[in-house]
């Protein structure tokens, strides 16, 4: 695999979770020329991540969109090359945008700043409680034992409307949504707080919160928020990211994701990602 570095300025921030791309609106208009998949390289497998944003992506490949990365370069028969970047603000336009890399293996549907293949898992915002505690059947936000409760919720994700709607903001904690994780790290900072009881409850994007608990957390019960009756909605399609424009390139990875779904299924499942259903409506499993 090689690595390729773009210079980042000291302060950038690592992105909390994915759904992070439809809140931060990323800085920078699309380019005036539409691009074309001439762009993309022939000779390398170019992707887009985060280096610090764990279960996702990191340096070392550990994160499942690596273990996706490799699957998709070993498909096309290509070596892996990434551009590490924060996903952060101006993530798009200094990375897909200036042509150092062809893709964003997690993208969440519906951004205009990329265009969006189509998508290959669906998951949602879920609640971590204490598996033994009161809260373990708790599997809405409307639900009356969360009232008067500690919770644990990034800020400005959509969960927390939900929460200030069901007057739960009063008792909640705030955590930052765009930090250095060198220096913070705000879902494990949660969960922490969690288990030492300094919060009751913590609401966090499935694909970084239930993959943490999976690895560290046994004692916690992870529950994805798909009952909530009122916008907005806690469900989301993550799909890849390429440039506006590369429809033959979109083309050729939704050929690969339908062809290898099962693979990617696996390797999502194994990372304790929560799959859902097309609508959102129940577990990947319940569609078999």
């Amino acid at each position: 695999m090689r690595l390729r570095k773009l210079k980042t300025p000291a302060s950038a921030a690592s992105r909390v979770a994915v759904i992070g791309a439809l809140l931060l609106g990323f800085s920078g208009a699309a380019p005036a020329l539409a691009q074309t998949s001439d762009l993309v390289s022939k000779t390398a497998f170019r992707v887009c991540a985060d280096p610090a944003n764990m279960p996702m992506s990191d340096r070392s490949g550990a994160g499942f969109e690596n273990k996706i990365a490799e699957l998709m370069a070993s498909k096309l028969g290509l070596p892996l090359e990434y551009t590490w970047f924060p996903m952060a603000t101006g993530f798009i336009r200094k990375t897909l945008q200036a042509n150092a890399c062809d893709v964003v293996i997690g993208y969440a549907q519906g951004d205009e700043l990329v265009l969006n293949t189509n998508h290959y898992y669906t998951s949602a915002f879920v609640l971590i409680v204490p598996s033994s505690g009161p809260l373990a059947g708790v599997t809405t936000l409307t639900d009356p034992l969360l009232k008067d409760k500690r919770i644990g919720v990034v800020a400005g994700v959509p969960p927390a409307t939900q929460m200030a709607r069901n007057g739960l903001m009063a008792k909640a904690k705030g955590y930052h949504l765009m930090v250095d994780r060198r220096y913070e790290d705000p879902a494990d900072d949660m969960l922490a707080d969690l288990e030492s009881g300094a919060i009751d409850a913590a609401v966090l994007w499935g694909p970084i919160g239930a993959p943490i608990v999976k690895a560290s957390h046994p004692n916690l019960k992870v529950t994805p928020l798909l009952k909530e009756a009122t916008p907005p909605k806690l469900f989301y399609r993550i799909t890849m990211g390429v440039r506006q424009g590369e429809k033959v390139w979109e083309r050729k990875l939704n050929s690969l994701i339908r062809r290898n779904q099962s693979e990617i299924n696996a390797i999502l499942t194994e990372a304790g990602v929560p799959l859902l259903n097309d609508m959102g409506t129940g577990p990947l499993e319940a569609m078999k």
